[in-house]
């Protein structure tokens, strides 16, 4: 099928079906369309806003017959208030320091993302992930893309160990949250909710009113900790809504 977006006409595929990593016994298919090299910003913006999300020069969104499990989620910044426990979280990672660095991979964050991967995702697609695929995920962009790499503050004045990074889009309403992951020895700190609460921080500082995080999938206790965050935006039918209580699982 083909869509009109404001720059250029867009083919869209449709890929054969395959086992859904998140729900057992299910089956997941996704409708994607290559982003342009020359305006691929302003695609990807408008794709994103519709549902989508971006892989490397690829933006995706699902497309399950029988499933409707996958919501695509974002925060809006401006009306977020922190909550005690999520204060506590952003205390705790007070001696890190966050810098943004251009879209280029190095082995220190592979190393890092190896190290995460193995510990948390060991049975997933990405476990397998090599150094030229690490490359690709982190350079091969035709959008406005960056990374954010958390350090602890060093104390001889060089650079400090690297704990956490995230990869992420700007966007001209938001920023959107593409991957992110950490040291997976520093439980304590709370890292995957530490790097979405500095982005809504981020966020308002700079006057963008979203946090893209992607899709939440109901069922799923790996998609779980998204809607944690309150308040939440889940796109519907109609368009992007707050969630509701009923939208939303029960509170452990």
């Amino acid at each position: 099928m083909t869509q009109h977006f404001p720059t250029r006409q867009l083919r869209f595929f449709l890929t054969a079906p395959s086992p859904c990593p998140y729900l057992p016994e299910r089956f997941e298919r996704k409708v994607f369309a290559h982003l342009p090299l020359s305006d691929g910003a302003v695609v990807n913006d408008s794709l994103t806003q519709v549902g989508f999300r971006r892989s490397q020069n690829i933006a995706y969104r699902p497309a399950c017959e029988a499933c409707s499990a996958c919501v695509s989620a974002r925060i809006p910044a401006a009306d977020y208030v922190f909550s005690r426990s999520e204060r506590k979280t952003l205390a705790r990672n007070g001696d890190l320091e966050g810098a943004l660095v251009e879209a280029e991979a190095t082995m220190e964050q592979f190393d890092l993302l190896r190290r995460y991967l193995l510990a948390r995702h060991a049975d997933g697609g990405m476990a397998e992930m090599t150094w030229p695929d690490y490359v690709a995920m982190v350079e091969d962009t035709a959008v406005r893309t960056h990374i954010i790499e958390y350090r602890m503050k060093p104390a001889d004045g060089g650079p400090g160990d690297l704990v956490a990074c995230a990869l992420v889009d700007l966007m001209d309403d938001g920023l959107s949250l593409v991957y992110s992951f950490y040291d997976p020895v520093a439980t304590r700190r709370s890292l995957g909710s530490f790097v979405i609460l500095d982005h809504i921080r981020q966020a308002t500082l700079t006057s963008l009113p979203y946090v893209y995080l992607g899709y939440w999938v109901r069922g799923s206790d790996k998609m779980a900790y998204k809607v944690r965050f309150t308040p939440i935006e889940l796109l519907r039918p109609d368009g992007w809504m707050l969630a509701s209580a009923r939208d939303l699982p029960p509170v452990d």
